[in-house]
């Protein structure tokens, strides 16, 4: 049995959840998403909740339930209340500004990085030194917050480059004399 793919979904009030077929669509204040299950999943609306079950139990179709499980859950919270991943610029001179809807970095190259966001995806900042990624896709605003990172990983020496907030950077001894 699978531990999270047993738990119920709670569907909010003013949240409408579409069943057709495989095919699950969920509408809130937020915005709309929708997500194909796996064959194995069988999903099941009962009043304000949803239910999900494997068909055969096998191997895949175990993993897809806890996966479905969760992915189902995600798009509930996300229509409801969102997403929001925070990141840190840390270096002496490294900043981000908002450029229309773009967000403009200065990250010690020769030039600024300016990164249009992706559809659905939206850019704060509300200090030099911090960006805000929100959307109602959890996997998108996930891989947003990774791409911006990958233009400037914190190096282990002196810690500089974009960090996640709260991420503990392991930081190694410098040369020896």
């Amino acid at each position: 049995m699978s531990r999270i793919g047993k738990n119920v979904i709670a569907v909010p009030a003013g949240v409408t959840v579409t069943l057709e077929g495989q095919t699950v669509t969920v509408k809130g204040p937020k915005g709309q998403l929708a997500w194909t299950l796996a064959e194995e999943v069988e999903i099941v609306q009962e009043g304000g909740e949803l239910k999900l079950s494997v068909r055969s139990d096998t191997a895949r179709a175990r993993s897809m339930w806890g996966l479905s499980r969760s992915l189902v859950n995600n798009m509930v919270t996300g229509v409801t209340t969102g997403f929001e991943q925070t990141l840190e610029l840390v270096g002496v001179g490294y900043r981000a500004a908002m450029k229309g809807q773009a967000l403009s970095m200065q990250l010690g190259f020769s030039h600024d990085v300016d990164i249009p966001p992706p559809p659905g995806i939206s850019f704060a900042v509300p200090k030099q030194t911090e960006i805000k990624i929100s959307g109602i896709d959890k996997q998108q605003v996930g891989e947003t917050a990774a791409r911006i990172r990958r233009i400037r990983p914190p190096e282990p020496y002196k810690g500089k480059g974009v960090r996640y907030a709260g991420e503990q950077v392991r930081r190694k001894e410098g040369k020896k004399k």
